[in-house]
């Protein structure tokens, strides 16, 4: 078996899935579908008894893509916050939950969880935005717009 440690995993034992090779640098591992062995070890790690390590809670995140300011946000908290979690393991314990259910929610095709950790990276990435509202026959419409794609 070999001790997959990647984002600072402790407790991870794969049984197959993996190439081992010798090279003049040492040993070498390749991984058959990394993505799906990401995926499987957040589930593993969302359905696991006891409270999430840091490198655990972190390694969920990463899964979601979310930054540390993004997820902060959806927790009602600083990206500050996020990153003593992950480094010290002291994850509050509603924290630990939601991070589980999101992911799980998230991965299981339930749409609604999903579209909502896309908007969550998609705020990551726009800086600036701005809500355009208007009323037309007594009605109320709303966009959003890139403030910098706006003024440009």
């Amino acid at each position: 078996m070999y001790h997959y440690t990647d984002g600072g995993l402790r407790n991870v034992w794969l049984k197959n899935g993996y190439v081992e090779k010798d090279t003049p640098y040492g040993k070498a591992v390749s991984f058959h579908d990394l993505d799906g062995l990401t995926k499987a070890i957040c589930m593993a790690l969302s359905n696991k008894p006891g409270k999430l390590t840091g490198a655990e809670f972190r390694y969920i995140r990463s899964g979601l893509l979310l930054s540390q300011k993004s997820l902060g946000k959806l927790l009602g908290c600083t990206e500050q916050a996020v990153a003593k979690w992950e480094k010290t393991g002291k994850v509050p314990k509603t924290s630990d939950l939601v991070v589980r259910m999101i992911y799980k929610q998230s991965h299981d095709g339930k749409e609604g969880v999903g579209a909502t950790v896309e908007m969550l990276n998609t705020i990551d990435r726009i800086s600036h935005s701005r809500i355009i509202i208007s009323e037309a026959h007594h009605k109320w419409t709303s966009k959003v717009e890139d403030q910098e794609l706006a003024l440009a």
